[in-house]
């Protein structure tokens, strides 16, 4: 079994740990900018367009969350998809000490992007051989990720417009 130099990596001709450096220092900047956004917003953000894409809902559970948890749910949000992107603006308006965050997101990203990064090259990677010493196969695996993922989405989707019955 081949294990690949982690060093000798590269994506377009640039070293894996450079393209993973730029993409945490890219992110970090768009926390910050989203607290800021946010932060600047306030009470109307419930109002704005991000706001109504949202949903009000959604944006309660995340104040809650916020509250509950402080700098603590931001760095968790990096690994929850759903709040990757959400909670920054919510705790830019809830005011959250903007030192914590900053500290909270600065860890996030360097934990979450490289570990995402490496297993993103890893699977790819183990994917680009695997259609290399078999098509047939490759293109297979391909099919079954793509079933498995658009049955989930529709799934999710389905349960989200079926109201819920409560029986007494």
């Amino acid at each position: 079994m081949h294990v690949p130099d982690p060093l000798g990596a590269s994506i377009f001709g640039l070293p894996l740990w450079l393209v993973v450096a730029v993409g945490a220092v890219a992110l970090f900047g768009a926390f910050q900018v989203y607290y800021w956004l946010g932060h600047k917003l306030g009470d109307a953000i419930y109002r704005s367009r991000l706001g109504e894409k949202i949903g009000k809902e959604r944006i309660l559970r995340v104040e809650a969350i916020v509250r509950r948890w402080g700098a603590l749910a931001v760095y968790g949000c990096f690994w929850i998809p759903g709040l990757r992107h959400t909670l920054p603006w919510v705790a830019g308006a809830l005011r959250v000490d903007y030192r914590w965050y900053l500290v909270a997101s600065a860890l996030g990203c360097l934990t979450w992007v490289p570990v995402t990064s490496f297993g993103l090259y890893s699977l790819i990677g183990t994917w680009v051989s695997l259609v290399a010493s078999s098509p047939l196969l490759g293109l297979g695996v391909l099919v079954v990720v793509a079933a498995v993922t658009a049955g989930f989405v529709i799934w999710r989707r389905r349960g989200k417009r079926t109201p819920s019955t409560t029986t007494s």
